[in-house]
């Protein structure tokens, strides 16, 4: 009965901080839009230039098939969009190389056609150039491109059978996702990290209006109070899951794992952030110092967990194979791995049972930590 007065009370004080409230939910929709814009205006689009030195031989130019099989290749299995076009002069196409306006260039010799026709027979050796900024992700990702584009070709001109056939397959729905896809498990768990501020302010509310005295008179204890806070806060979490899910959804992301699964994973990191609260609780005694003091752990948690922008920490050592790193002690990291096995990766909950144990050992030790923090600071009756 305490317990259901606790969490009628919690509900009621969570209605009237409206604002709060607004930006625990609407934060990581709004987030889902401003990565959609930026995905939309910063889609992935890379360049080839080609330059045909090729004097071709009697037969054919094996400079100019080369050029048309990989116009004929415009996406791979992973859909990069690469544009191949062709320049007469390599000087100018090393200018548009140094103007970033093309990301490699590939330079066919004179003796291409010769050598290809010589594979079998001893003949001259052929050197095909690829010139692009080594430092440059982009380069890496088109000069990839242009030598499986370089291997297809002789393949096709071999006489012999090759004796295997590399087939690949995708996890979940990995080899179909956009870069967009790839940020929603992470913001997903992001509008969980917001329950930091609600939870927080939901208990030290009640430590700085001075009613925490009648709770302390009541006998109340902490399990109840603390017990009621947390159904409030783990059913605003979802509500705040789902809108984030749904803004996702509506622009056009797409899952292959079970919802179910993801639900499960948002409970247990909404319960994690509600025992992190405690802690944060127990070092503040009004709503602006959380307000204040709450950045530093929301910007770890946002930037150092997955949660905002993809993240690999260092291995630092592994329990039962599960890697450990220095972002292992903050509760998103699992979750937002977890999140992305299941969402894109098709993964079951038996599949993230180790980040689900993670989890809830870090349960365990925030809540121990902050419950005894905040009953000795806030709850002790002396």
């Amino acid at each position: 009965m305490k317990l259901w007065s606790v969490i009628k009370k919690s509900a009621c004080e969570q209605l009237r901080s409206f604002w709060a409230l607004v930006l625990t939910v609407t934060l990581a929709p709004f987030f889902v839009f401003v990565y959609y814009l930026i995905n939309e205006a910063e889609k992935p689009d890379y360049d080839l230039v080609f330059v045909n030195n090729d004097r071709g031989s009697v037969s054919a130019n094996h400079g100019a098939e080369l050029i048309d099989l990989a116009r004929q290749l415009k996406n791979d299995s992973l859909a990069i969009p690469v544009d191949v076009s062709v320049l007469a002069d390599r000087e100018a196409a090393v200018k548009k190389l140094t103007a970033k306006k093309v990301e490699a260039l590939v330079v066919i010799p004179e003796n291409f056609s010769t050598a290809i026709e010589s594979l079998i027979t001893t003949g001259p050796q052929s050197q095909l150039e690829l010139v692009g900024d080594l430092t440059d992700l982009n380069y890496m990702i088109t000069a990839i491109w242009a030598g499986e584009v370089f291997n297809r070709y002789l393949a096709q001109l071999s006489p012999m059978t090759m004796p295997v056939e590399i087939v690949e397959t995708s996890l979940g729905v990995s080899g179909e996702i956009s870069e967009f896809d790839l940020w929603i498990p992470g913001l997903l768990i992001l509008s969980i990290i917001m329950l930091m501020f609600t939870a927080t302010i939901a208990i030290i509310t009640e430590v700085e209006n001075g009613t925490i005295i009648r709770l302390k008179l009541s006998r109340i204890g902490v399990v109840n109070f603390l017990g009621g806070i947390s159904v409030v806060q783990v059913a605003l979490g979802l509500v705040a899951i789902l809108l984030t899910l749904g803004a996702a959804l509506l622009l056009g992301f797409s899952y292959s794992g079970s919802l179910w699964g993801m639900l499960v994973i948002a409970v247990l990191t909404s319960i994690s952030m509600i025992a992190f609260s405690l802690v944060l609780a127990a070092a503040v005694k009004s709503v602006n110092e959380v307000l204040i003091v709450g950045n530093f752990p929301l910007f770890l948690f946002m930037f150092f967990t997955g949660a905002a922008f993809p993240i690999n920490g260092k291995t630092l050592f592994t329990i039962f194979g599960y890697p450990v790193t220095a972002q292992g002690i903050m509760s998103p990291t699992h979750a937002v791995t977890a999140a992305k096995k299941v969402l894109i990766m098709n993964a079951g909950l038996g599949d993230v049972l180790p980040e689900l144990i993670a989890l809830t050992v870090l349960i365990i030790i925030y809540w121990t930590l902050g419950a005894g923090l905040f009953y000795r600071r806030h709850m002790r009756v002396c």
